[in-house]
């Protein structure tokens, strides 16, 4: 007989408060007024959905999914995990997305002006579905840290965003993976926000040498859990929990 709840109480302890002066930018952002939640209509749930039909062969591998002339400059690394509800039960079928740096700490993209070089070989996006058992899988290279203008001599630490759909795109989650023994992690203004050190903890890609290839690609392990007392802290959805 089941004897766990479905949905578990949110912990407010958990979450960062919308306005934390430190971050500066969520000083204009954060809202002045209680969240209004809102119901899902039958067409947002019902449609549209993702198939394995739309994913192209390489759509998985930064390394090779842009590339045209050699592979890129960086760390090969490999990004894998479940994607869990709060029961620990796995979410087959759903779209994970990731976009990232460049070993350089480089967007593609034309408002990043940071000094360091684009990679021609690296564009930084991939998409992939979890199968039956809620597992996905990237290959990528390691982003670098960058500068960004919050502080004098503030860094962010290395990260790849990653995009979880549900049923419908009303439920779409984005969190930040960073890496297991990162110095910079602490010293982050937007992640000392999160007071709770074990919601930082599940925000942090542990490295796995059991899935590291040997010569050629170092592995890290991250679960993404959507829900209850040991969830990842999602950018956009902090009353989700």
């Amino acid at each position: 007989m089941k004897t766990e709840a479905e949905y578990y109480q949110r912990d407010p302890a958990r979450h960062p408060p919308a306005l934390t002066p430190g971050y500066k930018t969520s000083v204009a952002r954060s809202p002045r007024f209680a969240r209004i939640s809102l119901e899902q209509t039958v067409s947002e749930i019902t449609g549209p959905t993702f198939g394995h039909g739309v994913f192209g062969a390489l759509d998985h591998d930064l390394i090779k999914n842009y590339a045209s002339d050699g592979d890129p400059i960086g760390e090969r690394i490999i990004v894998h995990g479940r994607v869990l509800d709060e029961n620990v039960r796995p979410v087959p079928e759903t779209l994970v997305e990731v976009w990232q740096a460049n070993a350089g700490g480089r967007y593609r993209h034309k408002k990043d002006t940071y000094l360091a070089p684009i990679d021609p070989n690296f564009g930084g996006c991939g998409r992939t579905m979890t199968d039956g058992e809620g597992y996905y899988f990237f290959r990528t290279v390691k982003p670098g840290a960058y500068p960004w203008r919050n502080m004098v001599n503030n860094w962010r630490p290395a990260h790849i965003h990653v995009s979880v759909f549900g049923r419908s795109f009303t439920q779409r989650l984005i969190t930040q993976l960073y890496f297991e023994g990162d110095p910079l992690i602490p010293l982050c203004p937007i992640v000392q926000t999160i007071p709770d050190a074990d919601a930082i903890d599940a925000m942090t890609a542990k490295l796995d040498l059991n899935a590291t290839i040997p010569l050629d690609s170092i592995a890290y392990r991250f679960d993404i859990v959507l829900r209850g007392r040991r969830s990842t802290l999602f950018e956009n959805r902090l009353e989700g929990n």
